[in-house]
């Protein structure tokens, strides 16, 4: 038993008073002469036992009726919980697509809603962290209001992120008691992201129906013709053996293929599409299936014209730049030293310095201005370059030193097969191809930079240096045959064609919701000028920055939906975006929350929020005993009024 307001128990203390005035409270007899004086004294002694009888009897319903009254103002009460103090719920309410599935009664997140709604008492405060949304310290109405509007979201929260937010929480004020609930299908969840639980958590795992799932897994272009894409669809199965399931391609709302598969126990298909060459092919591949989950049996992905990249040439001319720029998907120029037009240098993506003896400092101005827009460079220096000139311009862009001309004989020998520029240029490190070499060679050391490709000594033949906002590549020697044999080796065609791709990515056959994508958009923008991302539904800004004749388009946030999304400039489409819901939403590997509670002892699981929830309410209600107390009071004035009517002395 516990007390709201223990001070009032002190005034028990006064209960002494009626014992002391009991207690020296004298009874004065009168004497009257009888002639029996022995029948006189025997009737004496009864009326002094009675009387003192009743006066105990009296003293004690009276110290009862001031002790329960005393009692009953502290507020007695029974609970695990102190009174008039407000607990605090931390709710996660784990809203990832995943969630938007079938149980055995009904949707996941709906009933999980509705099971918190019912089942949360007004009497507390909430905090609630959706994969979206944060509410602190809320009322059972606002929460309600919130839960009502919640969706599923794209957008996953790491497990380590919500344990982080919970440790940070202020529950220290004295009248707060706290309880941190996760409510979640843990999919996809290892048991290590909870070995730093230091406070008290509640898993309830929801669970679903069935257990078995066809997806669509990724798509991609497996080779190119004149007129025809032939195009593949990897299909993943978690569960039996699937038969005969339909699946189909449309362009847009247009049927273009149908056909029939089967798919082996927790196996994969790939499935074969041929189609015909279009400027914009915006394609939806869909499966029939009853299963788990139901949005991964669409998949969108967009076929875009490629897009042009501008390349220039300022130097010496060669061939072998016309031969790897080629017309089908560069706009390349060369411009001689003596004749170049700088008002093209600010319309180009991606510049090559090829030889140049001296690097004027009207052109190293453009150069400057073009790398600030965030264009990228590429310098292959002349044999007999003007070595100031050169150290002029590159301190103007990158923090370095350029060293004086080395002649020396050294083999290319070095591929960095790790870094992102090489990205699906080899299928294997190859380490026995014939090397290529240089006669001469300018050691450089830059801040920022990376080494491509390197000569046997690990010094830089080709180096790849970050700018503020664009990108330098070095070359350490002429390219000229009297000097060098790379552009001879296979190696110059996916380096340079590398370097163009870099200035420009093209846009990819999809992308995924609730994670970050940059996407290159090749427009030039006035003042106040944006691109903007919409559909039927829905429209809005996304980030950008505006670069070198490009615009850098980056979502996170948006979009939320599944789709087909353009992006215009005012009235004017520049390219079509799809977006997919992303494939780990599709696992069917979960939390085995039952093992990892029994692991460790600050971590209790549950599969049911209603019982969950009752069950805690259950061992926070309180029970007030001020009533039965007052009760006792008025029972013991009646006592005392029964003894001083009936009770003869």
């Amino acid at each position: 038993m516990q007390f709201k307001n223990p001070d009032i128990l002190y005034f028990l203390v006064l209960l002494i008073i009626p014992i002391l005035v009991h207690l020296f409270q004298l009874q004065k007899f009168t004497k009257i002469a009888f002639t029996n004086v022995a029948f006189l004294q025997k009737i004496i002694q009864q009326n002094r036992k009675s009387s003192r009888i009743k006066k105990w009897l009296l003293l004690g319903v009276r110290i009862l009726l001031f002790s329960a009254i005393i009692f009953a103002f502290s507020q007695p009460y029974i609970g695990q919980k102190k009174a008039g103090n407000q607990e605090e719920y931390f709710l996660y309410l784990d809203t990832s697509t995943s969630l938007n599935s079938k149980g055995e009664k009904g949707n996941l997140l709906k009933v999980a809603i509705q099971d918190i709604i019912e089942n949360t008492s007004d009497k507390n405060n909430y905090t609630l962290q959706t994969n979206s949304e944060y509410y602190p310290r809320i009322s059972k109405s606002e929460l309600k209001n919130i839960l009502q509007k919640v969706k599923t979201t794209p957008k996953k929260l790491e497990i380590s992120s919500i344990l982080l937010k919970i440790d940070k929480l202020n529950y220290n004020n004295s009248n707060t008691l706290s309880k941190s609930i996760l409510i979640s299908d843990f999919q996809d969840i290892y048991e290590n992201e909870f070995t730093n639980v230091t406070q008290p958590i509640s898993l309830i795992k929801l669970a679903r129906a069935t257990q078995n799932n066809v997806s669509i897994d990724s798509v991609y272009v497996a080779s190119t013709s004149m007129d025809k894409i032939n195009l593949k669809g990897v299909i993943k199965n978690q569960g039996a053996k699937k038969n005969n399931l339909p699946i189909r391609l449309y362009n847009d709302q247009k049927l273009i293929s149908k056909q029939t598969f089967s798919i082996e126990k927790n196996g994969t298909y790939t499935v074969n599409f041929n189609i015909d060459k279009s400027a914009n092919f915006l394609g939806k591949i869909q499966i029939t299936s009853n299963d788990t989950f139901l949005f991964d049996n669409t998949f969108n992905f967009t076929l875009n014209l490629a897009e042009k990249m501008n390349v220039l040439s300022i130097g010496k001319t060669t061939n072998f730049l016309s031969k790897i720029y080629t017309k089908k998907e560069f706009i390349y120029t060369h411009h001689p030293p003596e004749k170049i037009n700088f008002n093209a240098i600010q319309q180009q993506q991606l510049i090559i310095l090829n030889s140049l003896k001296n690097i004027s400092p009207s052109l190293q101005s453009s150069l400057v201005a073009f790398s600030k827009k965030g264009g990228s460079i590429v310098i292959i220096p002349d044999n007999n370059l003007a070595i100031n000139s050169y150290r002029s311009f590159l301190k103007k862009i990158t923090k370095g030193h350029l060293d004086s001309k080395t002649k020396k004989l050294l083999k290319i020998t070095d591929i960095n097969f790790e870094h992102p520029f090489f990205k699906s240029v080899f299928y294997k490190q190859v380490q026995n191809f014939q090397y290529p070499n240089s006669q001469y060679y300018f050691p450089t050391s830059f801040v920022n930079s990376n080494n491509l490709i390197s000569y046997e000594n690990d010094e830089g033949f080709i180096k790849k240096v970050t700018t503020n906002n664009g990108n330098l590549f070095w070359i350490a020697a002429d390219l000229d045959s009297k000097n060098s044999n790379f552009i001879n080796s296979p190696l110059v065609v996916p380096v340079f064609y590398n370097f163009a791709q870099l200035s420009l990515q093209p846009s990819k056959l999809y992308y995924s919701l609730g994670v970050e994508n940059k996407i290159d958009i090749k427009t030039s923008l006035q003042k106040d000028e944006i691109l903007s991302l919409n559909n039927r539904n829905n429209t809005f800004i996304p980030r950008q920055y505006h670069t070198q004749n490009k615009v850098i388009l980056t979502t996170l946030e948006n979009p939320e939906m599944a789709g087909f999304y353009s992006v215009t400039k005012k009235k004017d489409t520049l390219k079509t975006l799809a977006y997919n819901i992303p494939k780990a939403e599709s696992s069917l590997v979960f939390l085995n929350t039952e093992r990892l509670a029994k692991n460790n002892k600050n971590i209790s699981t549950s599969d049911s929020i209603k019982d969950f929830l009752r069950e805690i309410n259950e061992k926070s209600e309180v029970h007030w005993l001020w009533k039965w107390f007052l009760a006792l009071a008025i029972v013991s004035l009646l006592l005392e009024i029964l003894i001083l009517k009936f009770f003869k002395s």
